[in-house]
């Protein structure tokens, strides 16, 4: 537990220190694509590929190239949500049904971590607050989801894909965040009632695609056969089993948010 403790502050002094500590892009661009290179050779040995470090080399290219290309990133957030709306199914029929294992695994990782890399990289640009915000979120949402997991928790989520995650955790996860998605709307933000409508639903969704990014890659490496993605991390894994959540989570809000500056004039 000390070992896990002591590496969470670590990380997040680091974070903290890139998003807060300079107006410089090259701190939060360099920590980007440290974590997509680590993030990318992960998962390549989850999936049929053993070209581990040619994988995270090329994911960790596109990664760099696409920072510069702010045109295409609301597309990719799109095409990132499109996998993840696919990729309920595969969890609903796990393990029945496991013809998605299979190299296409290789594209669609790719497209997710660069998807989560622009997202990240995108929302601090427009204020750390937002990245912030969505960090509040998914780290509500776990641990919301388990307290109230095991205090009430009785029916599974997804018991062949995660036995431990509960639909009462679920519920609990989503009223936790609830709290801070009110705080910051009514406190922070004061939006009115139709931006207020707007900004909880985006909100929640995007708890919810936090959710299912958890599954996924819980799914991933049961089908592979290994417990943690990585071991860099100490008392904690791999990088991807610490951005699991935020894979899904980071590009649905920054979509989301992106939609409505263009359509709605921005919260």
């Amino acid at each position: 537990m000390i070992e896990r403790i002591r590496t969470a502050l670590i990380l997040v002094a680091i974070v903290l220190l890139c998003m807060f500590a300079s107006t410089s892009v090259l701190p939060m661009m360099g920590l980007m694509l440290l974590m997509v290179a680590i993030a990318g050779y992960e998962w390549a040995r989850l999936i049929p590929n053993q070209q581990y470090i040619l994988y995270a080399a090329i994911v960790t290219g596109i990664s760099a190239g696409t920072l510069f290309l702010p045109q295409s990133w609301p597309y990719l957030w799109a095409i990132a949500l499109l996998i993840w709306l696919i990729s309920l199914s595969w969890v609903k029929q796990y393990p029945e049904k496991t013809g998605w294992y299979n190299k296409s695994l290789n594209v669609l990782g790719a497209i997710l971590l660069v998807a989560t890399v622009i997202a990240i990289f995108a929302l601090w640009q427009q204020s750390p607050w937002w990245l912030m915000y969505v960090f509040a979120l998914v780290w509500c949402a776990d641990s919301g989801a388990y307290f109230a997991g095991r205090a009430f928790g009785k029916r599974k989520l997804a018991p062949n894909v995660s036995p431990n995650k509960s639909v009462e955790g679920l519920i609990g996860g989503l009223a936790l965040t609830l709290v801070v998605i009110l705080a910051v709307g009514f406190g922070q933000l004061k939006l009115d009632a139709t931006a207020l409508v707007v900004f909880i639903a985006l909100s929640i969704v995007t708890v919810l695609a936090s959710v299912q990014g958890d599954l996924f890659e819980s799914m991933v490496k049961r089908k592979a056969g290994i417990k943690d993605s990585g071991k860099i991390l100490p008392g904690h894994g791999g990088v991807l089993d610490r951005i699991d959540s935020l894979m899904a989570a980071t590009p649905v809000f920054a979509l989301g948010l992106w939609l409505q500056q263009q359509f709605l004039g921005g919260f």
